[in-house]
């Protein structure tokens, strides 16, 4: 069994704890994969019982009378054939996955580094943060220098006593502290979420446990760009840093007092161990927008054509435009309006006293939406003018 060598006196404190902490990852990803996918393990069970309730379930559906289409039946097949493809094959799953999250990072920096004038994006990065912290040391061993008398008068005070001391220190822990944590917390994760993949993906078989497979997802996808996002973060210092502490050992090595050496230090670490917290945390915010394509829902879920017809078509009426719905009020506005005006006229009318017609009461559903008739026209009018039986004898007698 391979065992990563602990860290070799003498070397770079930053490349030997990167190194064994990359070293450990891989162990952790590709050891446990081969422990998982031996016969008789814990996965060949979940995988086994798996298998048979999604066929138990699809049985269940055909003896309930439902019937599956061919495109259910082949993303049911090509589910079950990723799911052990890549849970039971070495070579599918490094090279769909494993090489992607451990490989593909240091690859697209090597990429898109020398167009961006990223320092350490040729594969030194980690030499040359071990050459930024030697030179931190020394640092710290030469001091700020001590300038002369009548300088004090033009220099800030310091925040504390042995400030200088505190600083100089505490910038190397932070340096130190922010290159090692960027870029083995990536690494570690990664590993960690690689060891247990198979696992994960076999959840890609149901809909209730689809969404851990995607969450397995979103943080493999975070810790991949999470590691790019460090690499240019620990690129852009070096790219500060270096020239920065150069030209102070420099100075400080010929006998030149720096008072404000130790100030400038501690606000780049800070600020680069914040870009580091703020890089990783923005990887995280992208890779939890993450989604499964809609092809990878079941069909189970949206409704039949028929239920939607039994339905009354409820998924469809969503669908219509404002104005659409506008123009068919209008007509039904308008087909209720000449139903009343037949009721009105139709020839069934009642008689009423002294030979008059009276409408009769319309007993319907739509008898609220009736106009009020105005008073005084209850009755319908005569179509010539009433004559008395005196004025009629008159006219005969003329």
């Amino acid at each position: 069994m391979f065992v990563c060598p602990a860290l070799p006196p003498g070397s770079g404190f930053i490349g030997s704890m990167t190194s064994y902490i990359d070293c450990q990852a891989r162990i952790l990803g590709s050891g446990s994969w081969a422990a998982l996918a031996a016969p008789g393990s814990t996965l060949s069970v979940v995988l086994t019982g798996f298998l048979t309730i999604f066929i138990a379930i699809l049985g269940y559906n055909l003896l309930l009378g439902r019937s599956i289409t061919v495109r259910e039946g082949t993303l049911a097949f090509v589910k079950i054939g990723a799911v052990f493809a890549l849970a039971t094959s070495w070579p599918a799953y490094r090279t769909l996955i494993y090489d992607l999250v451990t490989d593909g990072p240091s690859q697209l920096v090597a990429e898109i580094g020398p167009q961006a004038r990223i320092v350490g994006s040729d594969g030194t990065l980690v030499q040359r943060l071990d050459l930024a912290d030697h030179g931190l040391a020394q640092l710290a061993m030469l001091g700020p220098g001590n300038p002369p008398a009548n300088a004090y008068a033009q220099l800030p005070p310091s925040p504390f006593a042995g400030f200088n001391a505190f600083a100089l220190g505490g910038s190397r822990i932070l340096f130190d502290l922010t290159a090692v944590a960027g870029l083995g917390s990536v690494r570690i994760v990664a590993g960690l979420m690689l060891a247990l993949g198979p696992f994960f993906i076999a959840f890609l078989m149901f809909e209730n446990t689809r969404s851990l497979f995607e969450g397995w997802v979103r943080v493999l996808g975070g810790a991949a760009l999470a590691a790019i996002g460090v690499s240019i973060a620990l690129g852009l210092e070096l790219a500060l840093l270096e020239p920065w502490l150069s030209n102070v050992l420099a100075r400080r090595m010929a006998g030149e007092a720096l008072p404000t050496v130790a100030t400038e230090l501690f606000v780049i670490s800070s600020l680069f161990a914040i870009l580091v917290l703020a890089a990783l945390y923005g990887c995280a915010r992208v890779a939890r927008a993450f989604r499964l394509a809609p092809v990878m829902r079941p069909m189970a879920a949206a409704p039949r054509r028929e239920e939607r017809n039994m339905l009354g078509g409820t998924a469809n009426v969503s669908r219509i435009g404002e104005a659409e719905r506008s123009r068919a009020a209008a007509v039904a506005n308008m087909l209720m309006a000449a139903e009343r005006r037949e009721r009105l006229g139709s020839p069934t009318a009642l008689a009423g006293p002294g030979g008059s017609t009276r409408v009769p009461a319309v007993r319907s559903s739509d008898e609220q939406r009736l106009a009020p008739v105005p008073v005084g026209r209850s009755f319908t009018r005569r179509p010539h003018a009433r004559a008395s039986a005196s004025a009629a004898k008159r006219d005969m007698s003329e």
